[in-house]
């Protein structure tokens, strides 16, 4: 149960990445103040990645 709740967080955060791409692209907002917000998304990505493949290894999936 747990592991679907972290894979629905994975994948919003990843979506979350891709429109913070775009706002830097399209130059919506400065992009030195959503630099540190997609940041900080990488490294939540980087996290639920984690939990999510240590999770699968523990049930030897």
């Amino acid at each position: 149960m747990i592991l679907y709740k972290v894979d629905i967080a994975f994948k919003e955060a990843k979506e979350t990445r891709y429109w913070l791409r775009l706002i830097i692209d399209g130059k919506i907002i400065d992009g030195e103040k959503v630099t540190s917000v997609l940041q900080e998304c990488v490294e939540l990505i980087k996290i639920l990645s984690t939990i999510i493949y240590r999770t699968l290894k523990k049930k030897n999936f």
